[in-house]
């Protein structure tokens, strides 16, 4: 088989498994719609969709669950391509925000603003979002700084342990803020810790929307240098790629993607970690075929785990990032020992 049947091949590999995690993602969305504390049918589902529904289903859909499934689904989708654009540029299959110190971040963002800033005057909604950015981006910055060789640039071992050890210790500090808390805010922040997207409103989906809007496709259009990183920095340089240049301008992408999804949906590991694997595995090695697939298994998983944190365990919901990882880390489990077999 020659090379352009090779390459035709894999587009249609990857086609195949985008149509297929496309329509997995409209029936878990689907689902969702149809699944909460109160329950309405697929045909009452549509009809308010349509705008004929009742004032409690208009109510139910529009003010409460529409909101939220809407998170759910572009976070997924931020935590999916970041995680795997921060795979192809450190060349490591383990690297995901949470191992490089962004949750780590946003946590301690968290915590200042609950323990020193909660009673400030200002669009509540928007404040726990922007303090849990500002957390993680500058815990980016801080593992840039450290990771930074003068004269090799960024080197990618040096990102993932510098990202470790600042994780480690901005988490010893959150841990220490979290004693000082009274019962209620600590139990408020460790929900949110946890991956709880419960109270989100349509501010926050219009805050998240632009960022994914915008850094998505433009991390698509850039998935050749992506592919360049995989050959070695020698190799990428020696074909005039920018080493350097390219390896912060797309982390710093990933880096915003992470923040930004992780600040509306808290806590939730794991997708950024798995998502490129499972990608990887439905449509092939090349970032052009696996990213869209990737983003949509960031999709499902985070809708799914949300609906069944909220339904199955109901009264008593549990946060998408508890079901997550409850599901997520067996499974990845699995795939880690079925690849060294």
């Amino acid at each position: 088989m020659d090379i352009e049947a090779q390459a035709k091949k894999r587009t249609r590999r990857a086609f195949y498994a985008s149509l297929i995690l496309f329509l997995v993602a409209l029936a878990v969305v689907l689902i969702s719609l149809n699944t909460g504390t109160i329950r309405l049918s697929p045909l009452a589902v549509g009809r308010t969709l349509l705008g004929n529904g009742s004032t409690d289903e208009t109510m139910i859909m529009f003010d409460f669950r529409l909101p939220r499934i809407l998170i759910t689904m572009l976070a997924g989708i931020g935590l999916g391509i970041s995680g795997a654009v921060l795979q192809g540029v450190s060349r490591n299959s383990l690297a995901d925000p949470g191992i490089l110190g962004i949750h780590a971040g946003a946590a301690f963002g968290l915590m200042i603003f609950v323990s020193f800033f909660r009673t400030m005057e200002g669009p509540s909604a928007l404040m726990i979002p922007m303090f849990t950015f500002a957390g993680g981006a500058v815990t980016a910055v801080i593992i840039f700084i450290f990771a930074y060789d003068r004269y090799r640039g960024l080197l990618p071992i040096r990102l993932i342990l510098v990202g470790i050890a600042v994780a480690a210790g901005i988490s010893s500090v959150t841990l220490l803020l979290s004693l000082r808390l009274d019962e209620d805010t600590y139990s408020f922040a460790a929900s949110w810790l946890a991956g709880s997207v419960w109270g989100r409103d349509w501010i926050h989906v219009w805050a998240l929307l632009p960022w994914i809007v915008l850094i998505v496709p433009f991390i698509y259009m850039r998935s050749r240098t992506l592919d360049i990183f995989a050959l070695g920095d020698d190799v990428a340089s020696g074909v005039g790629s920018h080493v350097t240049k390219n390896r912060l301008l797309m982390l710093s992408l990933a880096v915003a993607l992470s923040c930004v999804s992780v600040s509306m949906a808290g806590g939730i590991g794991f997708i950024g970690l798995a998502a490129p694997h499972i990608a990887k595995r439905l449509a092939g090695p090349q970032h052009r075929h696996f990213l869209p697939v990737a983003a949509l298994v960031g999709l499902v998983i985070l809708v799914a785990a949300d609906t069944i944190g909220r339904s199955i365990f109901h009264p008593n919901a549990i946060p998408a990032g508890v079901v997550v990882a409850a599901i997520g880390g067996p499974y990845f489990l699995y795939l880690l020992f079925k690849t060294d077999k």
